[in-house]
């Protein structure tokens, strides 16, 4: 009987994959990459146009070795890994490294893991698309050459150990730049001043609303500081109150799209307190296949890494059934939505992450998911089903209130807003998250009924200081956010960018925000002087562009990578001229490296630091390149206790000077940062209650 051997990533994949197939297909999995260029030399030919040099990866010698016998033994090797760029490139290592002949390697794909979707992918498969082979090595092949280039020359000027990436050292350079917005920043004092009003007669608390200065004469209400605002509260004095006007508009408000792999990552965040790589963690556990009951293993999503809001026609009109059942007809919308996608490059036209049944409700599979798998089911399930859904109608009302005395209007203008939900549509099963500098209308109280000439009785007016803010932080939510909008990253890499700045010690968490550590700003700031294109997210965004252009045919990846490189090899030539930081400033050579970016070709990590990693000890001082505020002698360094994750500041002349602080000292062009007295204290603001409703 004739076999067909069928190769995919994972083994949970193999295993929910191979009960969809009859006896004639065998399922095996390669566990990821099987080669990759190698660790301890550079790998690519230059002179030669680029060639990457490849190797079997160590750990992968055994597994290799059994599928070339699986191989040997099938009479059809169709490839199945996943169905990106990535995918791509990984099916064509392995019909490499196992020896398929040329030319019989098929390759077959699948954006769930049903059986429909994957009888029907092996019923059609198609040659290795080498459009998306060669855009995934132009990637590789770019990330190789500044990562070894550039790790040298953070050698030699600031530590040993270090080492810089082409995607990450951008998004390094955002939170830094947003961290000296923060320490930059002078608030500026205002002041508001509100009206608490009520219907005439004066009844319950429904009668009450608050109402907010808005112009004084024809200007709007400029109040500086508490004297001016003393001013207009005293010559209110005795004033009568009126509604000048009533202004009420019915809008639609329409349900966000299904996620795509960076609204996930985002509104976990932000619902969950996730971070990217356990957002996908966990999503891979849902799309490669959970064990449901009787149903056996079953893939519960679609494929997460993904940039399309497209959803299939067969998963919209299961979806219409299940809102019609549920919730009636006026909750359909006339015909399915289509949502306009938030990213223009559209790397593969795969679907939104949706589930793979709308009528696996989470309350349903709840029983057979982990805590975590039922947060981010749910989540996907709900945001998915409400996408479907119609729009919400919101009423909102805005009222101008006059001000007068003895028949006199005065030149205060007062104005209340309130918003009612008159049909709630999809706002039944979903709400968006915000980020911290965002509001919702949504939240605004509903105004009592107003009419025009109607008087109003004052119960007191609220003046209040306020100050200007700075920016607000980066998160991982903001910080996918920003990439996407800059064309920086693609799905595939976001999680893997942000993981990377946090594992070198570059950027910390706090809460949810993020920091630059001191070691992050000195090799930013090395970076940004030295390498400005590098590091500049307009030429990231178009290189980004180009690596699409090539996955599309339009570009060939030698010339691509030449453009680059003569460049950036002239940057790094005029780099090596420049004198070496302070021996203060070359104290990080304990930081964590990537495993192929982090040790010069061909060496081991120092011995101090191996020892040091292996007997669990304190890591060396890294300098902030800031001189001691006590001594004016030494300078200041970051240190972190073997209990804490927080790092304190101090001086590197201790014991002889034992200044110390909390607070993180920024190098030049930064200045000192502020924190909080409570900053220790500070909770979580992270938030793990399970949205409620209906399929929970």
């Amino acid at each position: 009987m004739a076999k067909t051997l069928l190769i995919v990533e994972s083994p949970a994949k193999a295993k929910t994959i191979g009960k969809y197939l009859g006896p004639n297909y065998i399922v095996r999995a390669s566990m990821g990459h099987v080669r990759d260029l190698p660790r301890r030399t550079l790998g690519v030919d230059i002179p030669g146009g680029f060639t990457p040099s490849y190797e079997i990866t160590p750990e992968k010698g055994k597994t290799v070795a059994a599928l070339r016998k699986s191989v040997r033994e099938a009479d059809a090797v169709l490839l199945a890994t996943d169905p990106d760029r990535e995918g791509e490139a990984i099916a064509w290592h392995i019909a490499i490294a196992t020896g398929v002949p040329r030319g019989q390697a098929r390759r077959v794909v699948f954006h769930e893991i049903t059986r429909g979707a994957v009888q029907a992918a092996v019923n059609a498969p198609r040659p290795l698309d080498m459009h998306l082979v060669d855009a995934q090595q132009a990637r590789r092949v770019l990330d190789r050459l500044v990562g070894y280039t550039l790790s040298p020359v953070l050698w030699a000027k600031v530590g040993k150990g270090l080492s810089a990436g082409r995607v990450q050292s951008v998004a390094l350079r955002l939170v830094v730049e947003r961290e000296r917005a923060i320490t930059a920043f002078v608030p500026v004092e205002y002041w508001t001043i509100d009206a608490d009003l009520t219907k005439r007669p004066p009844d319950d608390l429904t009668g009450r609303f608050r109402a907010r200065l808005v112009a004084i004469g024809k200007e709007q209400a400029d109040l500086p500081d508490e004297g001016r605002a003393q001013a207009v509260v005293q010559a209110l004095a005795g004033a009568a109150y009126k509604v000048l006007a009533v202004r009420a508009k019915r809008t639609p408000r329409r349900p966000a799209a299904p996620f795509i792999t960076s609204t996930l990552q985002q509104e976990a965040s932000r619902k969950l307190g996730w971070g990217a790589k356990a957002t996908m963690a966990v999503a891979q556990q849902l799309y490669e296949g959970v064990q449901v009951g009787a149903e056996g293993q079953v893939g519960l999503i679609t494929y997460m890494r993904t940039d399309a809001t497209h959803v299939a026609a067969e998963a919209q009109a299961e979806a219409r059934a299940f809102i019609a059942r549920q919730w009636g007809d006026r909750y359909l919308p006339a015909a399915p939505p289509r949502h306009a996608g938030r990213v223009q490059h559209a790397q593969e036209a795969h679907e939104a992450i949706r589930p793979t049944a709308t009528m696996r409700t989470p309350k349903r599979l709840r029983p057979h998911l982990s805590p975590s798998q039922d947060l981010l089911y749910t989540l996907i399930w709900r945001r998915f089903v409400a996408s479907q859904m119609a729009p919400a109608l919101v009423e909102q009302t805005t009222a101008d209130i006059a001000t007068g005395r003895d028949g006199k209007r005065l030149p205060f203008l007062f104005r209340a807003q309130g918003s009612l939900i008159t049909f709630p549509g999809f706002l039944e099963v979903y709400r968006e998250g915000l980020d911290d500098n965002q509001r919702d209308a949504l939240d605004d109280k509903t105004l009592p009924a107003l009419t025009e000439g109607e008087l109003l009785d004052l119960l007191g007016l609220l003046p209040a200081q306020h100050f200007t803010e700075p920016p607000h932080r980066y998160t991982e939510a903001t910080l996918v956010k920003a990439l996407e909008a800059q064309g920086i990253g693609r799905p595939s890499t976001y999680a893997a960018i942000l993981s990377t700045v946090l594992d070198r010690g570059y950027i910390e968490k706090e809460g949810k925000s993020l920091r630059p550590t001191a070691l992050g700003c000195v090799v930013s700031d090395l970076l940004v002087a030295n390498f400005p294109e590098v590091v500049d997210p307009g030429f990231t965004s178009r290189l980004e562009a180009q690596l699409d252009d090539i996955a599309a045919g339009k570009l060939r990846w030698g010339p691509v990578l030449a453009d680059f490189y003569g460049p950036f090899e002239a940057s790094v030539q005029r780099a090596a001229q420049l004198p070496s930081a302070p021996p203060s400033a070359r104290s990080a050579e304990t930081a964590t490296s990537a495993p192929d970016q982090g040790r010069k070709p061909g060496t081991k990590r120092p011995a101090a630091s191996r020892a040091r990693k292996s007997a669990g000890s304190k890591p060396a001082p890294v300098s902030t390149g800031l001189p001691c505020p006590s001594c004016q002698q030494g300078t200041l360094v970051e240190r972190r206790a073997k209990a804490s994750p927080r790092p304190f500041y101090g001086c590197d002349r201790y014991p002889s000077c034992r200044y110390t602080t909390n607070d993180r000292p920024l190098p030049a062009g930064g200045g000192a940062a502020r924190a909080p007295a409570d900053r220790a204290r500070r909770p979580s603001a992270s938030s793990r209650a399970r949205p409620g409703g209906v399929g929970t």
